[in-house]
This record gives C-alpha cells, sequence and structure tokens, in this order.
C-alpha cells in the first residue's frame, strides 16, 4: 500500500480544486510513493499527534486542518508548527491535510454536523459556481450508446439526484480523410458525409481529464472532435454550509440541550432566543461568520457555527438565532468522517484515530 493510495481515495470525495484560495490543503510533508505503513487520522497534527503515529508506526497521519498555513520562512523549532514539521520529517512521517475541500462537499463536515443533529431535506447553503463544465462530442449513431455510456461511467452526467442526464440532437457531419488517414467510415480524398449524433453532457470540473479520456476510448473515429466549456451555473452539491430540518420542531431551549448534549458541550454562546419554535437549520463547521446572511435568506431559524466575533453576533438582526459552538466542538466528528472514509475502501489496513483531544480551548466554570 502507497501513501497515494490513501491520497486517490481521500481526493476522489473531496477534489483539491475545492479547496479555497487561502487553504493549504495536500500532501505537507513525505512522498506519495512511500510504503504506508499505517494511518492516524485526527483534527490537527500537533506535535502529539506525532508522536503518537510514530509510537503506533503509521507513517501517514491524516488532518481536517493543515499544521502549515502559511509560508515557512525558517524551520528551526521556535513554534508548535515548526516543532511539528521537524518531527514529522526527522521520522518519515507523512502529513496530509484535507481542509476547506471537505467542507465544501454535501457529504463532508458538514454532514457530520447534520447526522449529529438529526437533519433532514439538506441542502448546500452556499452553493458554488463555476465548477461546472459541458463536453459536446459528435458521434456516428452506431456509436452513441456506446460513448453515452462510457462518459456516465467516468462521472459525467449528473444532475443533483439524476444520473445519465444528457441531451442528443441528430445532424449531419462532413469530413475528406487525407493522406495517411485510416477514417472509420469514408475514404481518402473523397468528403464524406455522415449522420451524427451531438451529445451534450455536463460534468464536475476536477473529472475533465477523465471523461476525455474515456471519450476518446470509447468514440470509433480516428480524429475525435469534441468541445468543452466552462459554466457559471451553481453546482448545488458543492459550496459552503448546510441547510436542513428538524423532523420534528422543537423549543429554543431544548434545542440548545440537545446542541450541549450531541456535541459534549459546557456552553454555548448564542444571540437572543425569538420565542418561536425551531426547524430549519443552517450550519457550518469551523469559523462560519461569513455565511450568516445566507443563513438568514435561507430562512433558518438557528445558525449553528463558530469562532463569531462580538460585532458578528449583530448580525442575527432578531431574525434568527446564532450560536457558537466552538471550533473544535463544531468539526469534531471529523475524526470519524475520515476513519469512515478510509476504513470503507481499506478494511482490513491499519487505519486508527488519534487518542489525543487537540483542542486548545479550556472552559472555567
Amino acid at each position: 500500500m502507497k501513501i497515494q493510495d490513501m491520497i486517490t481515495v481521500l481526493e476522489s470525495i473531496a477534489p483539491p480544486s475545492l479547496q479555497e484560495g487561502y487553504d493549504n490543503a495536500g500532501l505537507l510533508t513525505g512522498q506519495p510513493g512511500w510504503d504506508c505503513s499505517g494511518v492516524l487520522v485526527t483534527l490537527d497534527a500537533t506535535e502529539a499527534v506525532i508522536q503518537e503515529a510514530i509510537e503506533k508506526k503509521c507513517n501517514l497521519v491524516v488532518a481536517h486542518h493543515p499544521i502549515i498555513f502559511g509560508g515557512l520562512k525558517k524551520i528551526n523549532g521556535k513554534n508548535y508548527v515548526e516543532r511539528t514539521v521537524i518531527a514529522a520529517i526527522k521520522h518519515d512521517i507523512a502529513i496530509y491535510a484535507i481542509h476547506t475541500n471537505l467542507d465544501n462537499v454535501l457529504n463532508g463536515v458538514n454532514a457530520m454536523i447534520a447526522d449529529t443533529i438529526g437533519l433532514v431535506n439538506r441542502a448546500v447553503l452556499q452553493p458554488k459556481s463555476s465548477t461546472l463544465k459541458k463536453l459536446y462530442s459528435f458521434v456516428p449513431g452506431s456509436h452513441a450508446e456506446q460513448v453515452r455510456s462510457a462518459v456516465f461511467a467516468a462521472g459525467a452526467g449528473h444532475i443533483g439526484n439524476y444520473s445519465e442526464c444528457s441531451f442528443n440532437a441528430p445532424g449531419q457531419g462532413t469530413f475528406k480523410a487525407g493522406e495517411g488517414a485510416t477514417p472509420f467510415v469514408g475514404k481518402q480524398g473523397e468528403r464524406h458525409t455522415e449522420e451524427e449524433i451531438k451529445i451534450e453532457v455536463i460534468f464536475p470540473a476536477w473529472l475533465e481529464k477523465k471523461i476525455i479520456i474515456a471519450l476518446l476510448a470509447a468514440h470509433p473515429y480516428e480524429e475525435v472532435a469534441y468541445d468543452i466549456i466552462s459554466l457559471d451555473n451553481e453546482n448545488q452539491a458543492i459550496g459552503s454550509g448546510l441547510v436542513g430540518e428538524l423532523a420534528t420542531p422543537l423549543a429554543e431551549e431544548a434545542f440548545l440541550q440537545l446542541l450541549k448534549s450531541r456535541f459534549g458541550l459546557s456552553v454555548i454562546r448564542h444571540t437572543a432566543l425569538l420565542g418561536r419554535p425551531v426547524q430549519k437549520i443552517a450550519l457550518c463547521g469551523g469559523a462560519g461568520a461569513f455565511l450568516a446572511d445566507a443563513a438568514r435568506a435561507a430562512g433558518a431559524d438557528f445558525y449553528i457555527t463558530s469562532d463569531i466575533k462580538y460585532h458578528e453576533f449583530f448580525d442575527a438582526e432578531d431574525r434568527l438565532v446564532i450560536a457558537d459552538i466552538g471550533h473544535y466542538e463544531s468539526e469534531q466528528f471529523t475524526t470519524e468522517l475520515l476513519f469512515a472514509i478510509l476504513t470503507q475502501k481499506f478494511p482490513t489496513f491499519a487505519v486508527l484515530k488519534t487518542g489525543v483531544k487537540t483542542n486548545p480551548v479550556r472552559y472555567f466554570l
């Protein structure tokens, strides 16, 4: 088993192209070609976690938060980031971070929060645009189904809860095979007219290479004509935050108690209660003040997130309750998500969950 094998599985769930521009997800130390002796999954790659990986003979640490976030100008051990990186390099420990790209998929970090609360009817709170492309190709009618099936199998044609979506239009294609060509139909030096099908399919931008390979392998022509265009459409499965509903409405105090119980909280910072039932919930794991407007626009009764500053609480506008449950607390189940992803693919391989509680925040009660 190679470290690259683990990375491939993780990136099939959360492609690196989905990380935000400020982020630093990916392989931070180590080499993808190394043999993998074991994997330790964690929220944070700290010094203690690296030591745990050494003791448990795991040479890959998969973390949600990148230990290297900004640039490192020196590595001499003067702070915890440098000491962690030094320890990892010294002991040949690869560190892989899967951060905002895992936040930005519907079944990622926010889905774990929604599972913990029991939300149904889920959707991305703020969908991203410009993550979709469209493929046009022109295929002889006899091979249209073969080509459609190939690009569908490669990941094209998904729209919401529907798969194998395409548009097909008949037409006539013309071409004249030149010297050295071996045309599938027609003769060299003669213009040929062929009844063709124009196939159109939408696909996620990060699957482009895979889909083109599938198209070329399935298409009968020696020279395959195709076009790819970028779309501004919002991708309803990709974006920031999540919105869903409780199956049964709760009183505000009862919902706060539910949060305390499910997330193991000792305290919740929140805006004024509004005296109405709670059913529609917006949420964002980690620092989510930037989505307060989207939560209001979605008609949420509660917005659950963390790292809210004093003036940002005013963004509730007495239209919903903003509840700050803590950064670590909101993302604590991400370790379980990473463990589930890897053990489902590699059920007999050594994938371990950290025993280190990396939360740096303590509460005096």
